[in-house]
């Protein structure tokens, strides 16, 4: 930990109730900064933001990020409440069918596994970046995935959005580095997450397997790099996808 590493800071970590965006959002209070915890679930959002309360300063907001409204109106709550936003770490999504070809892959399913995975993604950026370039200074961590680099069969919906999501980072770094904003994603292969209970069992041990370290990663791993590049000191990165693979990333 790094005391202080966020004083002053103000973070919006989306899928905050569980999972990865309840680690970081964890993290990210314990090193100082006030963490707004987005989700849709609103009693694990209460019940989490109970849990954290106890670590340092937090609040709560219930947030579709696939609906265009909802996403503009609670960032602009955020910057009306504390006058700035520094942080964006999206981490809400979901992963839709598993071990289902796709000439069976439900076409709603898909539908839905996109508005949430890459519109979602592409909502939050655009308004966070609205309120981030008026003081040249953010930092932006969108979920990715090694299914988006490397292909996961069977989940024709999660896999491409997630590449896509790798796209929009690439396209709109680029678009932002002449600012003190940075643009990144987070690439990680199977972390022991409530995500994988949806999660077909042949299908993850599949995933497993091709991790060469053979195991899960943890949420707390997860934390550790996405704070990282959260932090000020990640100042020479942008467009870039960070590896959590357990070595199973190839590029």
């Amino acid at each position: 930990m790094f005391k202080d590493r966020f004083k002053n800071q103000i973070a919006l970590v989306t899928g905050g109730a569980s999972g990865i965006g309840r680690a970081v959002a964890e993290r990210l209070i314990q090193e100082g900064a006030h963490v707004v915890i987005a989700d849709l679930n609103e009693a694990s959002l209460k019940k989490t933001l109970d849990e954290l309360e106890t670590y340092g300063s937090c609040s709560s907001l219930v947030l579709d990020i696939s609906n265009e409204g909802e996403v503009k109106e609670g960032l602009e709550s955020i910057v009306k409440v504390f006058g700035q936003l520094d942080i964006l770490f999206n981490s809400a999504g979901i992963v839709g069918q598993t071990a289902t070809k796709i000439t069976d892959y439900d076409t709603a399913v898909y539908e839905q596994v996109f508005r949430i995975n890459q519109l979602g993604s592409f909502l939050v950026t655009k308004y966070a970046l609205q309120h981030m370039q008026v003081r040249n200074y953010g930092r932006i961590l969108l979920m990715a995935s090694i299914a988006g680099k490397d292909g996961n069969p069977g989940m024709a919906g999660y896999t491409s959005t997630k590449a896509a999501v790798i796209g929009l980072v690439k396209g709109v770094g680029k678009e932002f580095a002449e600012t003190g904003i940075t643009v990144n994603a987070l690439a990680p292969a199977v972390i022991s997450t409530p995500l994988n209970l949806k999660t077909d069992p042949a299908m993850l041990q599949y995933m497993i397997d091709r991790i060469p370290m053979k195991r899960l990663g943890t949420v707390e791993e997860s934390a550790a790099i996405a704070c990282w590049i959260l932090s000020k000191e990640a100042s020479f990165n942008t467009g870039f996808v960070f590896d959590l693979s357990g070595g199973r990333a190839v590029y």
